[in-house]
């Protein structure tokens, strides 16, 4: 559920004053993460990789008060609720698109996750979590990218973060992330506390 609140009454009304109508209010920050540990989760309990990255990054969100709140077309709306948004490759060789509701146990976001990306890859058809807060994911993994810029659009002000194949050295595996964020959302402060949250899950995860 969601629903309309007052930018005035929040901590974020002299974000909402600065950045509403900026033509450009989105913020990109790259960080490096030390995957390993998800590597080798995904390895011994076969999960995709990128479902437990996803997983991450809902658990990680869910840990901000910020992610709650968003903006939506001139007015700043409030959520009760989080889901991961994954971009699928159909069977007609386009994309869809579906939200995978986030839970705190894992055994059920990878049920989701199975069973949403199945179905849209089959189906070619996308699917939607109403009233959630979706955060965004893309992940490229064709080649290795240092970091990604998404384009602008007042359609999706949602946080969303990219990434593409990760890299296997020696003793560790490292994946640059890009993390967009609408500026009325959050600052850099809570960005970057995001950030080193997703970290501590990744290293966490059982």
């Amino acid at each position: 559920m969601k629903h309309e609140i007052d930018p005035k009454e929040t901590s974020r009304a002299q974000a909402f004053s600065l950045w509403m109508t900026s033509p450009m209010p989105m913020v990109t920050l790259t960080k490096t993460f030390d995957v390993t540990r998800i590597q080798k989760v995904s390895r011994k309990k076969r999960m995709k990789f990128n479902m437990l990255l996803c997983w991450c990054a809902g658990k990680a969100a869910s840990k901000i008060d910020e992610f709650y709140t968003l903006p939506e077309g001139g007015k700043l709306f409030r959520y009760d609720r989080l889901a991961v948004n994954v971009i699928v490759n159909n069977a007609r060789g386009g994309i869809n698109s579906c939200d995978i509701p986030y839970s705190d146990d894992i055994e059920q976001f990878n049920a989701d996750y199975i069973a949403r990306t199945q179905a849209a890859a089959e189906s070619c058809e996308s699917s939607f979590e109403d009233g959630a807060m979706i955060v965004g994911t893309s992940a490229m993994t064709a080649t290795e990218l240092d970091s990604i810029v998404n384009q602008y659009t007042d359609k999706f002000s949602n946080p969303m973060l990219m990434w593409g194949r990760y890299r296997k050295g020696l003793f560790k595996t490292t994946l640059p992330i890009s993390f967009q964020f609408h500026h009325v959302q959050m600052d850099g402060g809570q960005a970057t506390r995001f950030l080193e949250e997703l970290q501590r899950v990744i290293n966490s995860i059982k």
